[in-house]
């Protein structure tokens, strides 16, 4: 609690980053996993924040491999989404943005999880997610898509359809944010170009009363990729778009642009050799 105040103090944050699993990268090892709904240890966090005007809570939620009732015996229950609903509720003034759309499957074939859903119109845990909203009666639940969908865009788009439908249709597309984890996959251009060329097969629709997500740049998808988060955290676009023909990027895509305009999907990062 020293450094929460530390941080409202020195830092002033728009948001905070955490992770009930503990470490991410070694959940099974951690010593410190915790719940959200945990009211002696969260809640006296949750009132400092909202005294502090600092209410955006992302929590990593989700990514997990498949036999992870067996890897992580312990630890795997703090990954789901079971510990929201409380605390939205008791907390309206925090916004909870579960990162990854708290989506079960990570970096793995999804054919499992596909089959999954075709049989029951269920994904773990992402489904759990989208019916916090009417199961709780909050509005403060929001889902990020992250590496969720980065990962199943290229490995399989219908897994994805399912997945990006399941949300619209629960939580509704002002509640979805944008995320590319582009610190691991480099260049997010490709996820952008994937987002705006998804749609949702019509069986999957007629079957899941799912919506068609729409052109590549109509409402549903120009919310996820921007217009959310840019009301969610304030951000003035109109002013924005007055300052950015003067900024450096702007300056390079002009250049870019007078050069011939040549787009490029290619995914920048380390890339194992064959053989």
């Amino acid at each position: 609690m020293d450094e929460v105040d530390r941080v409202i103090a020195v830092v002033r944050p728009t948001s905070w980053k955490s992770y009930t699993i503990g470490d991410p990268l070694n959940p099974g090892t951690t010593k410190y996993p915790w719940r959200l709904d945990d009211e002696k240890l969260m809640y006296p966090f949750y009132e400092k924040a909202v005294k502090a005007g600092i209410t955006n809570l992302c929590v990593h939620k989700g990514l997990l491999p498949a036999d992870y009732e067996s890897k992580l015996p312990d630890a795997w229950r703090y990954a789901t989404v079971d510990d929201v609903g409380k605390a939205a509720k008791d907390w309206p003034q925090m916004n909870f943005i579960i990162y990854h759309a708290a989506l079960r499957a990570f970096l793995e074939n999804t054919d499992a999880d596909l089959a999954e859903f075709e049989r029951t119109g269920y994904i773990r845990w992402t489904s759990d997610l989208a019916a916090i909203p009417e199961k709780f009666g909050v509005t403060n639940v929001f889902a990020e898509i992250g590496s969720s969908f980065a990962t199943s865009a290229v490995t399989n788009p219908r897994f994805c359809a399912a997945f990006m439908g399941t949300l619209v249709k629960q939580m509704g597309s002002d509640h979805i944010f944008w995320g590319s984890d582009s610190v691991w996959y480099g260049s997010p251009q490709w996820q952008i170009e994937a987002l705006r060329n998804l749609e949702i097969p019509e069986d999957m629709r007629k079957k899941h009363g799912f919506a068609p997500l729409g052109p590549a740049d109509g409402d549903v998808k120009n919310a996820i990729l921007g217009f959310n988060g840019a009301r969610h955290y304030h951000l003035d676009l109109r002013a924005a778009m007055n300052d950015m023909p003067f900024d450096g990027i702007a300056q390079q895509k002009a250049a870019y642009l007078e050069n011939g305009r040549t787009p490029s999907n290619a995914a920048y990062g380390y890339v194992v050799k064959a053989g």
